[in-house]
């Protein structure tokens, strides 16, 4: 049986009737570019977040660089990120004017080590990113208070955690509500996904809402007045209307996964060579990747491959090994937590719409491998 890393095609087939109707009407409306559904997603996605306000933009990897412009980085300025992300992290580091200083990671959730960041700080320091990696929330407790500390900017890197949950001295927190600013991406494989690109800002002060607001649209708060110079970073109304529909379904398709999830740990509990990913007692997992720990990856990857099982290496390269920050000076073995889970990590499917054939299918491929 094949079963792909993700489906989207089954996905639409169960909300066409609700998305179809929504993009005929800004079809029909021909308002096309920031129109009122994206005020109405900027609400809910605020809302979901437990944050003031909502700053649509174009993706999000612009979510993340408008609040790094936000801050004015000069030559010299560091911002701490963990290596073991996808590239936008740091590449809006870069792009903002700032110094990416990388972070090992906790070898169990593959979150940024709160020890790793505090210890990576100096005079230099003016943000850390942190990123809720695969769905799981990183220790945004102990960040955000290492931040109010040194006086830094913190940035939630949520693409991977909308709807998320961790609990913080007894409260459960949302991703996004105690950042500085939360960013989040709509990339169609998303768990809340657009047809095509998108992003959310969110933020709880209002004067930082205002310079995002601004920094989005050219620099300017009103048509053909720039305070600043800014980007062009708008969400389209069509990608706002999708999301919109899609959004009602997310509570339920994060509780699909995280049964998925339990599914797949309790059939590799006991498996040797396979590390089920461990769910931090604090969180509420969405499970945007279902992740393991692989002994012998390279033959998993390809018996996988022959038994038509969906699979990726997310991520193959840290960061800070990466031909592009050859100029930070960072060799291998300095990350050394970061370099093994590049090594090992395998994700494996994850999406609502998996029968049960089709995870039986997986379960019974990485039982083959490992057990004959």
């Amino acid at each position: 049986m094949n079963v792909p890393l993700l489906d989207l095609v089954a996905q639409h087939q169960g909300i066409k009737d609700a998305v179809l109707p929504a993009v005929m009407s800004v079809i029909e409306r021909q308002g096309f570019i920031m129109g009122p559904e994206v005020g109405q997603l900027e609400v809910q996605v605020a809302r979901l977040s437990g944050a003031k306000h909502g700053i649509a933009c174009a993706s999000g990897t612009d979510a993340l660089l408008i609040p790094l412009r936000a801050l004015g980085l000069k030559p010299g300025d560091e911002v701490i990120a963990p290596a073991f992300t996808f590239f936008a992290t740091a590449g809006a580091i870069h792009n903002a004017g700032g110094r990416p200083v990388f972070a090992d990671i906790e070898p169990g959730t593959f979150n940024v080590d709160p020890a790793a960041v505090e210890a990576a700080i100096t005079p230099r320091t003016r943000a850390i990113v942190l990123v809720h990696i695969f769905g799981q929330m990183a220790d945004v407790g102990a960040l955000a208070a290492l931040a109010n500390k040194h006086g830094l900017m913190l940035i939630e890197d949520a693409a991977q955690a909308i709807g998320a949950r961790r609990k913080v001295d007894g409260q459960w927190r949302a991703a996004g509500e105690l950042g500085t600013v939360g960013s989040f991406s709509f990339f169609p494989t998303k768990n809340l996904g657009a047809w095509g690109d998108g992003g959310m800002m969110v933020a709880q002060d209002d004067t930082l809402a205002d310079r995002l607001r601004r920094e989005r649209l050219h620099g300017g708060a009103r048509e053909y007045y720039h305070d600043e110079v800014g980007l062009n970073s708008r969400l389209d109304s069509i990608q706002a209307a999708v999301l919109l529909a899609k959004f009602p379904y997310l509570a339920a398709w994060g509780a699909r996964r995280r049964d998925i999830a339990a599914l797949y740990t309790a059939a590799f509990a006991g498996i040797a060579g396979v590390t089920p990913p461990p769910v931090d007692p604090a969180n509420e997992h969405i499970f945007h990747q279902y992740t393991i720990r692989a002994e012998r990856r390279e033959a998993l990857l390809a018996h996988l491959k022959s038994r038509g099982i969906g699979h990726k290496v997310y991520y193959p390269l840290a960061l800070h090994l990466q031909p592009c920050f050859e100029y930070l000076g960072v060799r291998a073995g300095a990350l050394p937590i970061t370099e093994r889970a590049t090594a090992e990590v395998v994700s494996l499917p994850i999406y609502p719409e998996l029968t049960s054939a089709q995870t039986d299918a997986v379960i019974a491929a990485v039982r083959e491998f490992y057990q004959g």
